[in-house]
């Protein structure tokens, strides 16, 4: 599993040059490639651009496979890529399970197969018995373990981070830091995070690209 970026930039509608140089860059199974750079050199557009969130404004140029298929055409939903963003947000009139449940993949078919894979990623992320929970009664980490639950649902094959630890506390970023790099390396997934801090960037042992 990889993802791989060919010669990729992106440049705003009315501009005549990209955000950033042209970027060539593979990120392979379990690897976690950290991109740094000032603030609004396009590190979040760039991940827009992988992930097909890309808005309008914007012009796409080269290329992004995922286990050497292509899927610059494809939207977002059909691409396989995860995100995770620097707000874990949550749904506020759905319970903590039926959030989680939203990013569930429609492979798991049938209520109770749902509410069991459901349950598992609760108990994974150290949140057995909060299905019925409120979400807004989660702490920062609580919900940042939920996050990525959900987002693991999803059956991604390849996982965009995006500053998803800058709202964390210093006390708890590296452990949720590290349960997040952990669970991507256990499903072996590709990993590129867009972060300012060095810390995550050591954290991450990968390589670092900068814009």
């Amino acid at each position: 599993m990889a993802l791989d970026l060919q010669d990729l930039s992106v440049t705003p509608k009315d501009a005549t040059r990209p955000l950033f140089a042209p970027l060539r860059l593979r990120v392979t199974a379990a690897e976690v490639v950290t991109v740094m750079g000032p603030s609004g050199v396009g590190k979040s557009t760039l991940l827009d651009a992988i992930a097909g969130h890309l808005p309008p404004g914007f012009r796409l140029q080269g290329s992004v496979s995922l286990d050497g298929r292509d899927v610059t055409t494809l939207p977002a939903e059909a691409r396989g890529i995860g995100v995770m963003f620097q707000d874990a947000v949550m749904f506020p009139h759905l319970s903590v399970g039926d959030n989680l449940a939203f990013g569930l993949t429609a492979a798991v078919k049938g209520r109770a197969a749902r509410r069991k894979a459901v349950e598992a990623a609760l108990d994974t992320a150290g949140l057995a018995g909060f299905y019925a929970r409120d979400p807004a009664t989660l702490s920062g980490g609580q919900r940042a373990r939920a996050a990525l639950m959900r987002t693991l649902l999803a059956a991604p094959k390849a996982l965009l981070l995006d500053e998803p630890f800058s709202r964390l506390d210093a006390s708890l970023r590296a452990e949720i830091r590290g349960f997040v790099f952990d669970h991507a390396r256990a499903r072996g997934l590709p990993v590129l995070l867009v972060t300012h801090d060095s810390e995550d960037a050591a954290a991450a042992a990968g390589p670092v690209v900068t814009l």
